[in-house]
């Protein structure tokens, strides 16, 4: 089975009233995460699993996603979900168990607030002027959607490479919000090959 039908999700997480100030210490007021979900959520919300993607992933983790409206950057390569083979009734991440969600990094480009989004400002995209992000904006900004799901502890949280960086920020910025973490491809912190092959990355888009 490929996989079933499923939607992206649309929260608020910032307003006016209630910024989000990033590690740069610039702030929005107008911020929105898009986010998936998998399984049922429990009455006692306990049985929560938050998936952090990779760098370049999305919140599509599973399942057939055909569309996501206003989000030009979603092709064909992004309508199977990226972990289909691991979530799902009795897989790994097993949905008849837990209440797995995927949610685009803040500044991304997949349906969540980022450069390509119009800043309210200026009537323009923010392009180059969208805060510079860190991953503990990215673990800032997914507890502040679990808020307003009303999640108060996750039962683990898992993620590959920037993924698994998240997890350890998560766990160690946020330990009370987490029982397990399971980092994948990743470690504690970047080894100079790892800065040299960021460093090719950055060089390929720039040029």
């Amino acid at each position: 089975m490929i996989g079933k039908p499923v939607h992206t999700q649309i929260q608020t997480i910032a307003t006016k009233d209630d910024p989000f100030v990033f590690a740069d210490g610039t702030s929005l007021n107008d911020v929105s995460l898009a986010f998936e979900t998998y399984g049922t959520l429990s009455p006692e919300k306990n049985n929560a699993i938050l998936l952090f993607h990779a760098l370049s992933g999305n919140q599509h983790a599973a399942g057939i996603n055909p569309d996501v409206p206003e989000t030009p950057y979603w092709t064909a390569e992004c309508h199977l979900g990226w972990w289909n083979e691991f979530i799902g009734s009795g897989k790994a991440l097993d949905t008849d168990k837990f209440f797995v969600i995927c949610v685009n990094y803040v500044g991304g480009c997949y349906g969540s607030t980022g450069p390509a989004s119009i800043n309210p400002d200026t009537g323009k995209p923010y392009a180059s002027s969208f805060p510079h992000i860190s991953v503990h904006d990215v673990v800032r900004s997914q507890m502040r959607l679990l808020d307003r799901l009303g999640i108060k502890t996750l039962h683990a949280a898992v993620g590959p490479s920037t993924g698994g960086l998240a997890c350890l920020n998560l766990a160690t910025t946020f330990p009370d919000r987490v029982k397990i973490v399971i980092p994948i491809a990743t470690g504690v912190k970047t080894t100079v090959l790892n800065r040299i092959i960021l460093l090719e990355q950055i060089l390929s888009i720039e040029n």
